[in-house]
C-alpha cells in the first residue's frame, strides 16, 4: 500500500517519522520543505507534485487549519479529484466539528473514505509516539488504519460516525482551555492579596486545584516563560470552533464564553504568538502585579 503524509509541522514531523520507520518510502510533503532532507536520509520521498501524493492508497494530513485542510483537498488543484475511488483520507489535524463532518460527505460522493482522528499530547508526545488519537469513521475504515495509527500514539480510540473524532478532541480542549483561563484569573488575584506566587503555586499543584493545565503552565509562568506551548493565537480555534456548536445547536455553554472573552482579550492586548499562559499578563495589567518567581536576596 502506498501512504503519503502532509503537513511536517510541529507535530507533523514526529508522528511522519515514526510512520516512516515502519514503512520505508513514505511520501512526504510540506508547504516549507525544510524536514525534507533529514526525512529523505531515512528514506521517504519527498514531492510537492499533488498528483504524486493523490495517486497514494492512503493519504495522512497534519496540517494547521480547516482553510488550509478544504485547499488542500478541494481547491481547483486539490487532491480528491485526482484520487482513485476507494482511497482513504486520514485527518490528524484540528479542524472544526462541522467541517469534518462536511469533508467526510464531499470525500464520500466521489467514492474516497475519509476518517477524523486529530491527536492530543503536544511536541514531545509527538516525539515519543505516546499521542492520543481520536478517530471518527466507519469501523472497517478504523480497523484498516490502526496499524499505521499505533506508530505514532499509544491510546487509539475509536469514537463513531466522522466528526466524532473532532468532537472528542474539542471537548477536552475546551475543558483545557477553560482551566488555563481560570489560571490566567484567579493566580494574580492570589497575589495582589499578598500570597506568595511560588507558595501559591505548591498549594495548587499539590491540592485539589491541581490540572494538567495547572501543572504545565504556572511553573512556565514563575519562570517568565511564555513559549514553551502552542501558540496563544492558534489555541483560539478551539474557543470559535466550541461557540460554533453552542451557536448552531442553540447549546448554552456560559462558562465557555466567559474564557473566550479572556482569549479575545489577550490576543488584542498583542499575545497572540506566545503560548497560552500569556493569557495571565491580561489581569497582572489590571491588578498590578506580577506572578513570577521572587528575585533572589543579595
Amino acid at each position: 500500500m502506498s501512504i503519503a503524509f502532509i503537513g511536517l509541522g510541529q507535530m507533523g514531523l514526529p508522528m511522519a517519522t515514526h510512520l516512516l520507520r515502519a514503512h520505508p518510502g513514505l511520501r512526504v510533503s510540506s508547504a516549507s520543505g525544510r524536514a525534507y532532507p533529514q526525512l529523505e536520509r531515512l528514506g521517504a520521498c519527498p514531492t510537492d507534485d499533488r498528483r504524486v501524493l493523490a495517486a497514494c492508497d492512503t493519504v495522512f494530513l497534519c496540517l494547521p487549519d480547516e482553510q488550509t485542510v478544504e485547499e488542500l483537498l478541494f481547491s481547483e488543484q486539490g487532491l480528491a479529484q485526482w484520487m482513485r475511488p476507494g482511497s482513504t483520507v486520514v485527518d490528524t489535524s484540528t479542524i472544526g466539528y462541522t467541517q469534518a463532518v462536511e469533508a467526510g460527505r464531499r470525500l464520500a460522493a466521489l467514492g474516497l473514505r475519509f476518517m477524523d482522528a486529530p491527536v492530543s499530547g503536544m511536541a514531545q508526545r509527538a516525539a515519543d509516539a505516546t499521542l492520543t488519537a481520536m478517530c471518527g469513521g466507519e469501523p472497517e475504515v478504523f480497523a484498516r488504519m490502526l496499524p499505521y495509527l499505533q506508530t505514532m500514539a499509544s491510546t487509539i480510540l475509536h469514537m463513531g460516525p466522522v466528526g466524532n473524532g473532532q468532537l472528542a478532541k474539542l471537548i477536552n480542549q475546551l475543558l483545557y482551555n477553560i482551566n488555563t483561563a481560570a489560571l490566567a484569573e484567579i493566580m494574580p488575584m492570589a497575589c495582589r492579596l499578598g500570597l506568595d506566587a511560588q507558595q501559591i503555586t505548591q498549594v495548587v499543584n499539590s491540592g485539589t486545584g491541581r490540572s494538567h493545565a495547572s501543572e504545565y503552565f504556572l511553573p512556565q509562568i514563575l519562570a517568565n516563560n511564555f513559549s514553551s506551548g502552542y501558540a496563544l493565537q492558534s489555541a483560539y480555534k478551539d474557543m470559535r470552533h466550541g461557540a460554533q456548536i453552542s451557536a448552531e445547536m442553540g447549546l448554552p455553554l456560559p462558562v465557555l464564553g466567559a474564557a473566550t472573552t479572556t482569549y479575545q482579550t489577550a490576543l488584542l492586548r498583542g499575545h497572540g504568538s506566545e503560548d497560552k499562559g500569556a493569557m495571565i499578563k491580561v489581569f497582572e495589567a489590571l491588578l498590578d502585579v506580577q506572578f513570577r518567581h521572587a528575585p533572589a536576596d543579595h
